[in-house]
């Protein structure tokens, strides 16, 4: 369904994806309506996308007071930057997160303030402004909760961070879907690959890896990523292949390290060795800005360089 701005996929099983049309771009963050008894909005996209949404829950039948849930698989601001505005919007719907981002949804004004020195003016260009939610709209998750749907349907909730300290993945009881936040990277529909998203303060090499195998042993169905759209096909495989990618984007910036190289050339050394594999995401400009805008180059090699940075500290300190 297209109408202007507003598209959206029916993906089966009364599931709706819709393009909340971050910086203006088709394809680059979704919001997925989960219908039924209870419905459930997963992932909002940025404060600028909150009215796309709402247009597009309008437009799939979801009025003011019918919207039962809203959740993030993070606080990162391309997922639940649009919180505060759309728990305005739908006055009924609980809003569920990591116990470890619920605070930052409550009072944004430290996330904002960190935000606002990593990204400047596209601050106001991409993201907008966090709105705080009220505190007893909230619903803190730990390792495991749940989310009722209605019907005898529920998603669980799976504690899984790496990308983030305070990410969780869903899954679906009926379908088996698995809304995967960015713990799997970022697929690319126009070529169909997987490209690691590492940014800093949180990346942690282990730990992303471990999350990703806690997913493979849920033995979801469908992968549903927030970048962008389902992966239906070898789920496994796509759960393999996403580690490998962290892997290797890790090995790069280590050998960066070791040749001294700053970080533009770092990401010229990185962007030429995984041309091959990446193609068109590199070759087409248009398809290179967009997924920039929302994951780049410089952002994950300064996770990884964090990352790394930490683990040399803490090496020389047990041998001081």
């Amino acid at each position: 369904m297209n109408t202007d701005d507003i598209s959206i996929t029916d993906l089966g099983d009364s599931v709706h994806a819709i393009d909340t049309m971050m910086a203006g771009y088709q394809g680059i963050t979704a919001g997925y309506l989960i219908a039924g008894d209870r419905p459930c909005l997963v992932e909002v996209g940025t404060a600028r996308s909150a009215d796309a949404v709402v247009r597009a829950l309008d437009a799939l039948g979801i009025g003011a007071d019918d919207l039962a849930t809203i959740a993030v698989t993070h606080i990162h601001l391309d997922h639940a930057g649009g919180v505060g505005h759309l728990a305005a919007a739908y006055p009924n719907a609980e809003i569920v997160v990591h116990e470890r981002g619920a605070r930052h949804l409550a009072d944004p004004s430290r996330l904002m303030a960190s935000a606002r020195m990593v990204f400047g003016d596209l601050m106001d260009t991409v993201f907008g402004e966090l709105l705080p939610t009220q505190r007893d709209r909230l619903r803190a998750v730990e390792d495991i909760g749940s989310v009722d749907l209605g019907g005898g349907r529920s998603l669980t909730t799976h504690y899984s961070p790496g990308h983030a300290q305070h990410h969780v993945g869903l899954l679906d009881s009926q379908t088996g879907d698995l809304y995967v936040g960015d713990a799997a990277g970022i697929f690319v529909p126009e070529t169909g690959g997987l490209r690691p998203s590492t940014p800093p303060p949180d990346f942690d090499l282990d730990t992303a890896l471990a999350s990703l195998q806690k997913f493979r042993d849920l033995g979801p169905q469908r992968l549903l990523f927030s970048h962008f759209g389902p992966v239906a096909s070898d789920v496994d495989g796509a759960l393999v292949g996403a580690g490998e990618e962290i892997k290797e984007w890790v090995g790069l910036v280590r050998e960066s390290r070791v040749n001294a190289l700053d970080l533009d050339h770092a990401i010229t050394m990185v962007r030429e060795r995984t041309a091959e594999r990446y193609g068109r995401l590199y070759t087409d400009p248009e398809l290179d800005q967009k997924f920039e805008t929302l994951s780049s180059t410089a952002a994950n090699i300064a996770g990884i360089n964090r990352w790394l940075d930490k683990l040399e500290a803490a090496a020389a300190d047990e041998s001081a």
